[in-house]
């Protein structure tokens, strides 16, 4: 559901983005292989509250081959250092974040971690500055709870997918758990006085929520 047109998009990418070999060789192979990344026209926003909120510790939910960790991790160098937590359940595609990671430099500022997402949040160490948030959609609302608990306050929730392709646009999401899923997230977020919460109308919807605590 294209909310601008090709030439617009192409525009507003050509103004902010990444011309790094390796970001390039990672967005030839989401296009050439069909994986969802959250893209050129979202990426430079990572590295931009990254640098904003001057954070050193970021985790996140659901990290794919690293697209989106190099992003944070890039930030996070800027900023003097610290910690991004790349979090994924297939071994192979932890492995080749690490390779991007390791090519770009920028692997130091990773920890790289082979799991489902909401365990190893739940096992993380609480004063996170910002939560990056991109796992089955059915398990947004499940997650929230373990972000309240990890994120410091002031602190940054990003959740991606929040239009979902238009769907939520239906009446009922009945018997579609993904779409119900993104929709009560986004409830939760709007209605909760613990949030300030912004949806942005970028790629596919990138929510932007803070922390109030």
């Amino acid at each position: 559901m294209a909310l601008l047109s090709q030439e617009l998009n192409d525009y507003i990418v050509g103004q902010t983005r990444f011309d790094d070999p390796i970001v390039l060789e990672m967005e030839e192979r989401a296009a050439r292989d069909g994986f969802p990344i959250i893209g050129p026209a979202v990426g430079p926003w990572l590295y931009f509250f990254t640098r904003l909120l001057k954070a050193s510790h970021v985790f996140e939910m659901g990290s794919g081959f690293g697209y989106s960790t190099w992003f944070f991790a890039r930030g996070i160098k800027d900023n003097g250092g610290g910690t991004v937590t790349h979090t994924v359940w297939d071994e192979g595609l932890s492995r080749d974040a690490r390779g991007y990671l390791e090519r770009s430099g920028l692997a130091d500022q990773c920890d790289f971690q082979v799991s489902e997402s909401v365990l190893a949040l739940s096992g993380a160490a609480s004063g996170i500055d910002i939560i990056f948030c991109d796992i089955d959609k059915e398990m947004y609302p499940n997650a929230l709870d373990v972000v309240e608990s990890k994120l410091k306050p002031g602190g940054l929730f990003i959740c991606d997918n929040l239009l979902w392709d238009g769907k939520v646009m239906a009446a009922t999401a009945e018997g579609d758990e993904a779409t119900a899923g993104v929709k009560e997230i986004t409830r939760m977020l709007r209605e909760s006085p613990r949030w300030d919460f912004l949806l942005t109308p970028l790629r596919d919807g990138v929510g932007f929520a803070r922390f109030n605590g």
